[in-house]
């Protein structure tokens, strides 16, 4: 299925409020903003619509027709997922929410949001020795955050992220690399699943040794980006795991050649559980995390769980 292009959440939520308010300063002071970051936010959502959503004229703040179509289909959206939150808030105390995912999953891409999550309080997450349990019968989960997007029986999975590939090394390491045919005499760290390499080179137009490529297969993407930020070798990451990682430093991206875009995270559930509103604010929360970072797998579906 093609991927449609939505805003960012946080202008949906500047231009919601906007419009209920009919006021920036209104909306400003209850995101707890400033009414010039509501404007800005409100511009970006009327160049992504490619059309005004708010007529401003003599300090008054009206909709056009366009901005109360969509004013209103955002309003049920956005009750919904502030119903399901406070359900979720008001359940914390029926006991820890059980989260399981990958190391790299955990580590690099839940953690360091963990502060902005509906749940922290009661979160209990573990993390799988390889792809997360899918049976639910037993792995002492509430959810897990699914390996790619195959199907589950008897569960909902909805693909969460998707993710291009491209080579990263610490600082020192890069600093010796020009070309990307230089890649061929540095020690490569490889994934033993969904190992990519050969496809990166194949992109980059360089042509792989008869023997192979060589390198060091280590058990996931998450050993291989510590390796490589210990200047053990150069690691092929995922954009959107990497990216924490990439800004503070610690690894520095190597040339602006990627990989095909992949499916590399869904949330996943047992349908019978599917009311639960613990789960569904688990789930919308992490389906609207990944797309504000504009990494979210499926628009569609995540329109369709909220």
């Amino acid at each position: 299925m093609t991927q449609r292009p939505l805003p960012p959440f946080s202008a949906i939520r500047a231009f919601e409020a906007a419009a209920r308010h009919l006021s920036f300063k209104g909306a400003a002071e209850e995101l707890c903003v400033t009414p010039s970051a509501i404007s800005h936010q409100v511009r970006t959502l009327e160049d992504h619509l490619g059309q005004p959503v708010f007529v401003r004229a003599a300090n008054r703040l009206a909709l056009t027709r366009a901005g109360e179509a969509y004013a209103g289909a955002l309003s049920g959206i956005i009750t919904a997922l502030v119903a399901a939150t406070d359900g979720a808030m008001a359940g914390a105390s029926a006991g820890p929410f059980r989260v399981q995912a990958t190391a790299a999953f955990n580590a690099r891409w839940l953690v360091p949001r963990l502060e902005r999550c509906p749940l922290r309080e009661a979160l209990s997450v573990t993390t799988a020795a390889g792809a997360p349990d899918t049976d639910f019968a037993s792995n002492d989960a509430d959810l897990i955050v699914h390996w790619c997007d195959s199907p589950i029986p008897g569960c909902h999975v909805l693909p969460m992220l998707k993710s291009v590939r491209f080579p990263v090394a610490s600082p020192e390491v890069a600093a010796r690399i020009r070309r990307p045919r230089d890649l061929l005499n540095e020690p490569l760290l490889r994934d033993q699943v969904l190992d990519c390499w050969a496809d990166w080179f194949r992109a980059a137009g360089v042509a792989a040794p008869e023997e192979g490529l060589g390198g060091r297969f280590n058990a996931n993407c998450d050993i291989n980006l510590t390796a490589a930020e210990r200047g053990q070798g150069v690691a092929l990451a995922w954009d959107a795991i990497a990216r924490a990682t990439l800004v503070e430093g610690r690894l520095v991206r190597l040339f602006d050649i990627e990989t095909a875009p992949k499916v590399i995270y869904s949330v996943a559930y047992p349908e019978a559980r599917a009311d639960d509103p613990r789960i569904a604010a688990m789930r919308d929360w992490l389906l609207l995390e990944s797309m504000e970072d504009g990494t979210g797998a499926d628009p569609v579906r995540i329109e369709a769980a909220q």
